[in-house]
């Protein structure tokens, strides 16, 4: 692929490594728990510093669906719209360096 920027590389390997690296340690705690969800989103709160970081990711996340949602509708680039679910279903990690390297394609 000539002439994509190097920083759009580095957005995708962000992505890839927002999804294995952080589901390494989610798929331990299955192991180890079971598919227990409710347990899991006690664990999420344990304490007051889980809890916080809990409320700063999905506060991210959603500002990151809304910042999606306004580009889509003006810039009409409907894959960027693949880091929405990326974001929800496998983390912030993964989403947002997905959707920079949506956004950053080359326009034709």
């Amino acid at each position: 692929m000539a002439g994509v920027s190097p920083f759009r590389w580095l957005y995708l390997a962000l992505a890839l490594w927002g999804a294995v690296h952080p589901m390494a340690y989610l798929l331990r705690w299955f192991s180890q728990n079971g598919f227990d969800l409710p347990g899991l989103v006690a664990a999420w709160h344990v304490n007051a510093a889980t809890s916080g970081l809990v409320w700063d990711l999905t506060i991210a996340a959603l500002a990151l669906t809304l910042w999606i949602a306004a580009e889509v509708a003006v810039r009409r680039n409907w894959e960027a719209l693949l880091a929405i679910p990326a974001t929800f279903l496998i983390g912030l990690s993964c989403g947002l360096p997905l959707y920079l390297f949506l956004r950053s394609r080359p326009i034709l």
